[in-house]
Formats: structure tokens, sequence, C-alpha cells
């Protein structure tokens, strides 16, 4: 699994090192290679190769006359990078991809079980802000069924 958030700079190359607890796993286990796409959320994804192929399958799923459904699909896969850990570990994130996600120097790599979210250390902090006030009006009294489901 992949989890938590980890605070990384991208050298001046626009590469980021994958931390080394990360590292092992990804080369043992993915030869590496991974995809990396944008997001909605003006951030990017970072997949496993076995996961993004799980991810794909889904997106190709999608109805055809669905708009919404096909602008999804294209965002995901227009932006779509292949990626190898190089020999020291880092991936090159393309520069449009930098410009879409505002990454610069300081970025957030976060963990989210199957995938990877890559932000801008700005716009995680914002992120993370948003979610916390989120998580202060949840009424555990009276959850919804989705979070009474997780036996919190």
């Amino acid at each position: 699994m992949l989890l938590g958030a980890t605070h990384l700079n991208l050298d001046t190359k626009g590469r980021l090192a994958m931390p080394s607890k990360y590292r092992e796993r990804l080369s043992v286990n993915e030869s590496g290679e991974m995809v990396l796409t944008i997001d909605r959320a003006k951030c990017l994804f970072l997949f496993p190769y076995s996961e993004w192929e799980v991810f794909a399958g889904k997106l190709q799923a999608l109805p055809t006359f669905d708009e919404q459904a096909q602008a999804l699909r294209t965002m995901y896969i227009d932006f779509a990078s292949e990626v190898k850990l190089d020999a020291g570990g880092r991936i090159l994130i393309p520069q449009q991809m930098r410009d879409y996600a505002n990454l610069e120097k300081k970025v957030v790599l976060s963990g989210q079980i199957n995938r990877f979210q890559i932000w801008s250390e700005a716009a995680w902090g914002d992120r993370i802000g948003n979610v916390m006030r989120h998580v202060d009006d949840i009424d555990f009294k009276n959850p919804s069924p989705a979070i009474a489901s997780l036996n919190l």
C-alpha cells in the first residue's frame, strides 16, 4: 500500500526522487514503471503500472455517449505519460504537467493506497486544511452509511 504524505524537492530538471520506503517496492513489483497523469484537482496522479492498468480498464468501460464520462477519460488518457525510475530512483515530471499542477521546487507526494498524488506544497496545505474542516463536520453519532461502514 502507498500511504503517507512526504515533503520533497524537485531538482532543477523537474525530477522527483522517490522516497526509499517506496523505491524498492516499485522497482521489484513494477520494474520501476509507472504512469503519470493530471487530475481535475490540479494535482498529478502517479500510478504503479499494474494499478494504472486497472484504472485504464475502468476508463475504457465508461459509456461512450456519456459526455462527462468521456471528458474524464480524455483528460486522464490524453495527459498520461509512462515514466520509469532512473538509476537514482527519480522520475522526470514533464514540464507541461509541472505547469498544470503549479509544481515548483517544494512538492508533496501523498500516498493514496493504490496511487500517489503529487501536489505543490502550497496547494497540499490548502487541501489538507479543507479536509480537516470536513472531518470536523462529520456527525459521528449519526454518520452517513459510507462512514458507518468503517466501524470507527
